[in-house]
């Protein structure tokens, strides 16, 4: 049996047990990824003619910080920060869904405004979530599996591969449910496609950062998470 190098990192089965500095960072990038996009997605910008949510220039940023979750730490770690983010975003829509109701003061004229930028439709709210937690998910279990079927080789194959199957799902479900029978079916498809690709454009351009990323993580933390025998259940929390 061949001996690995001293330095290493050693394959796993299940993630470490403990929370390091470098996992904590990781997730808290992940969770400001998603957030801000959520904030800035109201704005619309045309990129190469295509119209497209001005959260395109961060959202991207957290399937490549979600691929390198699962990459290093494993499904479970990946599935559990997914779920972490969902419910942050949860009460990041609440606290601006309150400050929108609470009656400003008679001097403050940026009510309209606060309204326009930050106001939530259910329907966009909805489909926001469930286009979240569906891409996500998706796009760690590819990668896990992925990397079970590979012997952990071709990182680039694995991260392009499921950051196609996210967030083609989130393309999907999002567009829609939010925008179905307010536009028509030809643009709902464009609007769909333009999104799918331009996102899966950034990651694969992301590629040398994944790379350096992970390599780094690898060796720092000295783990190198196989998910054999973990259980895929997308809503098990703590498994």
């Amino acid at each position: 049996m061949k001996t690995p190098a001293p330095n290493s990192p050693r394959p796993a089965q299940a993630g470490p047990t403990g929370y390091s500095p470098c996992f904590v960072l990781v997730t808290a990038g992940f969770i400001t990824c998603l957030i801000t996009a959520n904030i800035i997605a109201v704005k619309l910008v045309v990129i190469w003619g295509f119209v497209l949510p001005a959260a395109i220039v961060i959202f991207p940023l957290s399937y490549i910080l979600g691929d390198v979750l699962t990459e290093v730490y494993g499904y479970g770690r990946a599935r559990r920060v997914i779920w972490l983010g969902f419910g942050c975003n949860l009460v990041a829509v609440a606290a601006i869904s309150l400050g929108q109701v609470l009656p400003p003061a008679s001097f403050w004229e940026g009510q309209a405004a606060y309204e326009r930028i930050l106001g939530y439709t259910p329907r966009i709210l909805g489909a926001s979530f469930l286009a979240y937690l569906a891409g996500e998910l998706a796009n760690s279990f590819v990668l896990a599996k992925l990397k079970l079927a590979t012997g952990g080789r071709w990182l680039w194959l694995r991260t392009i591969g499921s950051t196609l199957v996210g967030q083609g799902l989130d393309s999907l479900i999002f567009i829609s449910l939010a925008f179905a029978g307010t536009i028509p079916a030809a643009g709902l498809v464009l609007a769909i496609l333009a999104q799918w690709l331009a996102k899966s454009a950034y990651e694969a351009a992301a590629t040398p950062l994944t790379y350096w990323l992970v390599g780094l993580l690898k060796r720092r933390e000295g783990i190198d998470v196989y998910d054999r025998g973990t259980r895929f259940n997308p809503f098990l929390f703590w498994a």
